[in-house]
């Protein structure tokens, strides 16, 4: 009647019943009782489970099928055979997949002629012959129980197969630890999946390394509920649509809705989002909203920023309404993209909007926009598109791009407004233009030419040299074509206008070839200027020529011919040179000896040190002859600056002399500033050595008287020897004691005192602290050197010994 009853014996009474559509033809119940096969009479197949009362239709059922047996093997529940004359099928009752119950056929194995299963156990099948003896045949899907060697990669790959069929997951571990291939792990590690053998598929991904998928399911192997464990296993193994139906079946339906939003779904999440929690659809909406923009789809992304909004979710809305005024503007309903933008707070969203407007060509748009962002140089950009100047110049200030200062700055001079023109271009640092404005139009040519200079612009150079040309300020014109290097035209003009000095001095402090100094040289050459001609020779390094016309200069310019060629002589270093200049300065060509100081500086500029020194005494014996003992002292001072920066031994007669002459000059400083009894003492020292003021005896001499007052009432103090702490008389230099020379102070003229120590800054002779102090508080320079000196710059030296090395030493 297809009616199937299950009586329990120990309490004598049916516990269940099934009715089925059509009558019941056979039935085959498993080891247990808890499963069965039935066939009803249309000759179709199924599973029944009486635990959960369903029913499991077995695909692919012959209609010849004689017979079903379970396996018997406890270890692998589930499996089955159903068996015809000559064929038998092996199905898999898969009670636990992602999903739900099913049943699968694994395969199907020949069975001799007139074989009769009765038995089967782990694949193995027991059947009567015939003749009553029992035979034993393996099913072909359980090839994979036999011995594993020698058998080829696609064979292993079909058992892997048929083990996953069977639920057979040990043996699947052991094929694939043969096969050592990422695929065949891959299946093993799906297969868990489905079967919802989380542990198993743990660790199946460990062994591949796949840390995503380890975390993933360490994460959910706790969960007990059937429907959401499933709909996790289904997410990850990419079937979402499968994936939601068990969420929703499961006791955390929202798990869904999150699915849904993670992958972008946002229709399906939105759909979800009505049933499960519409508090979320505004953020979905937003979410989808950003997508549809994304995609170019502006209608749809609208609507759904529309939808976003919530009214208590500031920073969201933000979000929200930015996105309607965008897409507003895309639209074309520009006012109230706009306006939305104006209010919106963000600086960014003008700056997008702006953008939109711009490529739309709805410039007074988009530049208020820039503008209420702040982003001037945009926004003066786009006014300058519409020729909104009144606009752009309210906006330079701010403006910071040269493009847009040189484009404002073309517009007013077109207008004729030169002066704003001119602050454009300045700010747009187009000094060429600046300089061309100040010239042509605001006939300002000092402007211009302090811009040049400035700028060194050469182009803004030679606008300016048109200019003076223009004028007839010929110096002028010569001095910026220099300036914009061009020394051929400034060359040409200046020898056309006669204005050679002039281009001469100004190519004198360029940076200038000797090219340009030979044309110079030459064309004074031709002039007969022997001065000029020699001195351009000297610069571009012909020193014979510069020698040859610097002898032959008139004697008005005789003084500066000579310091020149003897600079000529200095800098050629060449013999023959030298000797003509000698030559020349002795007298030999014209019988005029000159000056002895130029013979001095001669071997001065050849650095011929001693034989400088030797005529400076000379020089300095003349002058001293001649009365001029000022212009001794000097001669002889610098030449003693000259030797000690060349760290050269200073001759003693040359130190003498020296100090003689200054002992001298002192006398008439102490005098002056009555102090006497110095004087007297200085006078003493140069009447000792009277031979050498051959034309002042007398007055020296009757000075001397004067100033002196009888010795028998003053002793001359006594003061200790600096080296060797001796008492001398102060104003004597040599030291009974330890026989060195004592340095002298240039204040005194007494001899140095260990404690009582300083130096001039300029020339680094020493004096007595005190004693120096006390005479500038009247004289306002050095007695040696004549530079400039306060006693606020002296400096008490407290440690003398690097002025106290004795002669020896030196």
């Amino acid at each position: 009647t297809g009616v199937i009853q299950y009586f329990y014996i120990e309490d004598w009474q049916f516990v269940n019943d099934y009715r089925h559509p059509v009558s019941v033809k056979k039935i085959f119940p498993d080891p247990n009782g808890t499963r069965l096969v039935f066939i009803d009479e249309k000759s179709d197949g199924y599973v029944y489970c009486p635990v959960n009362d369903a029913t499991y239709e077995i695909p692919d059922f012959s209609p010849t099928i004689k017979g079903v047996l379970w396996e018997n093997w406890p270890m692998d529940k589930g499996v089955f055979i159903a068996y015809d004359d000559d064929k038998v099928y092996t199905y898999v009752f898969h009670k636990d997949t992602i999903q739900g119950s099913k049943v699968i056929l694994a395969g199907g194995t020949k069975v001799p002629f007139c074989h009769k299963p009765l038995l089967l156990y782990n694949g193995e099948l027991t059947c009567q012959t015939q003749s009553g003896k029992i035979n034993n045949i393996y099913l072909s899907t359980h090839s994979f129980l036999h011995s594993l060697k020698d058998v080829g990669l696609n064979d292993l790959r079909q058992m892997l197969t048929q083990t996953l069929m069977l639920k057979r997951f040990s043996d699947a571990w052991e094929m694939c630890k043969t096969l050592n291939d990422h695929a065949a792990w891959n299946e093993l590690a799906r297969a868990c999946l489905h079967h919802m053998e989380v542990e198993f598929a743990i660790r199946v991904y460990r062994t591949i390394g796949n840390v995503g998928m380890v975390m993933s399911l360490e994460q959910i192997k706790g969960i007990e509920d059937y429907n959401l464990l499933a709909g996790h296993l289904a997410m990850f193994t990419n079937d979402f649509n499968l994936a939601q139906d068990l969420y929703l079946a499961s006791s955390c339906p929202i798990a869904a809705l999150e699915m849904r939003r993670d992958l972008q779904h946002w229709d399906s999440a939105l759909q979800l989002a009505k049933r499960l929690a519409p508090d979320q659809i505004p953020f979905i909406s937003k979410e989808y909203a950003i997508q549809l923009e994304f995609t170019g789809d502006y209608v749809n992304a609208l609507a759904h920023y529309e939808k976003g909004i919530t009214g208590d979710n500031k920073e969201h809305d933000e979000v929200c309404l930015a996105g309607t005024a965008q897409m507003s503007i895309r639209m074309g309903d520009i006012r109230r993209g706009v306006s939305l933008a104006l209010k919106h707070p963000s600086r960014v969203l003008k700056r997008d909007c702006g953008a939109i407007l711009e490529n739309m060509k709805q410039f007074s748009e988009a530049a208020q926009l820039y503008e209420k962002g702040l982003y001037y140089d945009k926004a003066a950009s786009v006014y300058i598109r519409c020729k909104n100047w009144a606009k752009v110049g309210e906006l330079l200030p701010h403006v910071s791009s040269p493009k847009i200062h040189l484009q404002y700055a073309k517009a007013k001079e077109a207008d004729g407004r030169y002066k704003e023109a001119v602050v454009a271009y300045e700010n747009a640092k187009q000094w060429n233009s600046v300089i061309r404005i100040y010239l042509d139009h605001l006939n300002n040519p000092e402007k211009a030419v302090s811009v040049v200079r400035e700028t060194q612009s050469l182009d803004g150079a030679k606008m300016v040299a048109r200019f003076f040309l223009q004028l007839g300020d010929y110096g002028s014109a010569i001095q910026f074509l220099v300036m914009s290097k061009c020394n051929n035209e400034a060359f040409t003009l200046a020898q056309q206008h006669n204005k050679m000095e002039i281009y001469a001095d100004i190519i004198g402090s360029e940076d200038t070839t000797h090219e340009d100094y030979q044309s110079i040289a030459l064309y004074f050459e031709g002039e007969k200027r022997h001065f000029q001609a020699g001195k351009f020779f000297l610069l571009c390094g012909q020193y014979s020529r510069a020698l040859k016309h610097l002898l032959k200069c008139p004697s008005s310019e005789d003084n500066a011919a000579i310091e020149m060629a003897i600079e000529t002589v200095g800098q050629a270093k060449d013999e023959l040179l030298t000797s003509q200049l000698i030559d020349h300065l002795m007298g030999e060509s014209d019988g005029m000896p000159k000056d002895a100081k130029y013979l001095f500086r001669l071997y001065m500029a050849l650095k011929q040190y001693r034989e400088a020194a030797r005529t400076a005494i000379i020089i300095a014996r003349e002058e001293q002859s001649a009365g001029n003992y000022r212009n001794a002292h000097d001669v002889l001072f610098s030449m003693y600056a000259e030797l000690k920066s060349q760290k050269i031994k200073i001759p003693s007669e040359m130190a003498t002399n020296l100090m003689i002459l200054h002992s001298y000059i002192l006398v008439k400083i102490h005098v002056k500033n009555g102090n006497h009894m110095k004087g007297a003492r200085m006078l003493i020292r140069v009447a000792n050595n009277i031979s050498k003021f051959p034309s002042h005896i007398v007055p020296i001499l009757t000075s001397t008287v004067i100033e002196r007052p009888d010795t028998s009432e003053t002793e001359e103090a006594t003061t200790p020897c600096p080296f060797c702490e001796f008492l001398l008389p102060e104003c004597e230099l040599l030291c009974p004691g330890c026989k060195n020379n004592i340095p002298y102070c240039i204040a005194t003229g007494r001899h140095m005192l260990k404690d009582d120590w300083t130096v001039c800054p300029h020339c680094d002779f020493p004096a007595l602290y005190s004693e120096f102090k006390i005479m500038l508080n009247s004289e306002s320079t050095c007695p040696m050197c004549s530079e400039r000196l306060n006693f606020a710059q002296l400096k008490k030296i407290s440690d003398c010994t690097q002025y106290l090395r004795t002669e020896v030493e030196q």
